[in-house]
């Protein structure tokens, strides 16, 4: 077996919590920071050590760890004045599972080598699923070397590794994911609402189509959460919004228009200012103006046509 590593682990949200519970499950020594210690509780009772603040979770760690929601937050976990880098020894790898910026990673990864540290970014897909059931998919970027050494710990979280080029790389992939995703949740709220205006039955349609060419994760993960008006986070539209942003921000930087992804983004930002920001992705559905989902609750508000 492998020797356990001094791990920390900064952030325990919807994913970033059962993801270093399975750290602990592999028997790992666990020092565990985030910014409601309420949200760390179950983590600490499973035997991981609570750290004041990220330098204090950093500091002799031999891999650290941040799972955040946006990258001012991950700046500050790791740049700031008590953030991990201030108490990074060398040789120490940070390693960012957020979705970011790609060119805060190269940043971040330039002042980890300034410290004789490493830094990778390693973003992941699969939802709060994903991640409870250790199936993520990560996208990784950095050091090689850097990359091959976090593998075996990475392999406690997700099914699929791959390392997609140096700093930065990881989360250039994960945009493109977004893009991709942008793409299938509009799809799915399109199809959904033509269905129910057309008298089928959603539900149906779905058993119809779900194992043929139209089948997707979200259309086997999230339309039967919209089906039953779950609109609980698996992952928000907040976030979802934010990752959108630097994608787009991305696609003008190389000149590459997205058509489906702006309008996605538009309508996501159209959710947000309505106040469903801290609802599931799924929550689109509330755009198409007539309800999808026979068990939507009375106090959804859905939005008028657009």
């Amino acid at each position: 077996m492998p020797q356990p590593l001094e791990i920390a682990w900064i952030g325990t949200g919807v994913m970033g919590r059962p993801m270093a519970g399975h750290l602990i499950s592999a028997g790992h020594a666990l020092r565990v920071h985030t910014r409601t210690r309420e949200r760390a509780d179950e983590l600490v009772a499973r035997g991981a050590q609570w750290a004041d603040s990220p330098a204090a979770a950093g500091d002799g760690a031999d891999i650290v760890f941040s799972m955040v929601g946006t990258p001012a937050e991950v700046e500050a976990v790791h740049l700031g004045s008590r953030g991990t880098l201030s108490s990074a020894a060398p040789g120490t790898i940070l390693v960012d599972m957020s979705t970011s910026d790609p060119a805060l990673a190269q940043r971040l990864d330039e002042a980890a080598h300034a410290k004789r540290a490493l830094a990778c970014d390693a973003p992941v897909t699969g939802g709060d699923i994903g991640a409870r059931n250790a199936a993520l998919s990560i996208m990784v970027g950095g050091d090689e070397g850097a990359c091959a050494r976090i593998r075996p710990v990475l392999e406690h979280l997700g099914r699929t590794i791959v390392r997609h080029g140096e700093a930065g790389y990881g989360q250039r992939a994960k945009l493109v994911n977004q893009v991709f995703i942008a793409a299938s949740m509009v799809g799915m709220c399109e199809g959904m609402a033509l269905a129910r205006a057309a008298g089928l039955d959603p539900a149906r349609v779905l058993e119809s189509v779900g194992s043929g060419a139209a089948g997707s994760w979200t259309l086997a993960n999230l339309a039967p959460r919209v089906l039953r008006g779950d609109f609980g986070p698996g992952f928000m539209i907040d976030h979802f919004v934010k990752d959108l942003g630097l994608a787009l921000r991305l696609s003008d930087s190389l000149g590459i228009p997205l058509a489906i992804a702006s309008e996605a983004h538009r309508l996501y930002l159209r959710l947000q200012e309505a106040g469903h920001g801290r609802k599931g992705t799924q929550a689109l559905a509330l755009s198409y103006g007539t309800r999808i989902g026979a068990g939507d609750g009375p106090e959804e508000q859905v939005l008028a046509p657009r």
